[in-house]
């Protein structure tokens, strides 16, 4: 039983928000040494550090709910990993670096805000195979090269990627090249 009421404790440290500020990368690597549950929600938490690699070890993660906090560095490619996972919402923090196109993996994926982020480099077209995509939002980044049309593309508001100011409209059915000298 004191395996049930640790997990209970570690469940309820998971679902505050607002908490104080904690080493953001100790903690993760514990949640995932602890195996927890399908939902990892600490947004608007206060949280500063970044995103560790270990976070792609979570195999049973439904929902990756980290908006609203200071956490900085780049998205590890090991997100990817995460085939279970439902939403991700990395959205309101000081994240840099390129999209990870192992974002692609994640078929079962229907919610992914990466707004208001730092984020550079071309959207990754692995992410138009994203077939369960409804809501995408990458407004509010530094992206560049073309928006892509395809698959759940073709539904996603044009206003979801606004304010990247090196990103051109999308991509005329293949009249214009999907890369357009971004890096």
């Amino acid at each position: 039983m004191e395996s049930a009421s640790s997990f209970t404790a570690l469940f309820l440290l998971v679902s505050v928000t607002f908490c104080v500020v904690i080493v953001f990368k100790d903690f993760l690597t514990l949640l995932v040494a602890l195996e927890i549950g399908d939902i990892l929600d600490l947004g608007n938490s206060n949280l500063s550090g970044h995103l560790v690699p270990e976070l792609g070890k979570l195999d049973h993660l439904q929902h990756l709910e980290l908006y609203k906090n200071n956490i900085q560095g780049v998205i590890p490619p090991e997100l990817g990993n995460l085939t279970d996972l439902l939403s991700m919402d990395l959205y309101n923090n000081n994240l840099s670096g390129t999209i990870p196109p192992s974002l692609g993996n994640l078929k079962n994926l229907e919610f992914l805000r990466l707004n208001d982020n730092r984020l550079t480099g071309p959207i990754p077209k692995e992410l138009a195979d994203l077939r369960n995509l409804k809501v995408l939002d990458l407004s509010n980044n530094n992206l560049c090269g073309t928006i892509p049309t395809s698959g759940p593309f073709e539904h996603i508001p044009l206003n979801n990627f606004e304010n990247n100011p090196h990103l051109e409209g999308p991509e005329l059915l293949g009249l214009v090249p999907y890369d357009t000298n971004c890096s």
